[in-house]
């Protein structure tokens, strides 16, 4: 799916919802090599202020790739920047819902900037803002 520049318009939104699993986290690991023990190990993570395992942080912002890529603008998309604030873990099996708004369009540059966030039903896990050039209508 394509969203094209000019269709797109301020307050546009888009979203994407996963349930992050034990094998999210085991194949984020190794994809990434972020092997941290809060991530993979049970007994550690227990001994964190967390008090047990929880998902990278960048696995939970990686669902806003998914959106921009996929939904809003979609394919075409070029991802230029993200600006990422973690405001709680997100654990297994908690459905996690990625959440894009236009929130400024550069008609110029075909630009959009992204209001960003994730939750976990009410609560706010990520929040930030993504830049991104949006594909223009073939002439």
């Amino acid at each position: 799916m394509t969203v094209f520049f000019e269709d797109i318009q301020l307050g546009d939104s888009a979203q994407y919802a996963k349930t992050i699993t034990e094998a999210d986290i085991l194949l984020f690991a190794a994809v990434s090599g972020d092997n941290n023990s809060v991530h993979l190990n049970q007994e550690y993570a227990e001994t964190t202020p967390f008090k047990g395992r929880i998902a990278h942080g960048m696995l939970t912002a990686s669902l806003i790739s998914t959106v921009l890529g996929t939904r809003l603008p979609g394919e075409g998309a070029i991802y230029l920047s993200q600006s990422t604030r973690f405001k709680a873990p997100v654990r297994i099996g908690q459905t996690v819902t990625a959440r894009v708004t236009v929130k400024e369009l550069d008609a110029a540059r075909k630009r959009v900037t992204f209001q960003t966030e994730c939750r976990v039903g009410e609560q706010v896990v990520l929040e930030g803002e993504s830049l991104v050039i949006a594909p223009s209508r073939p002439q």
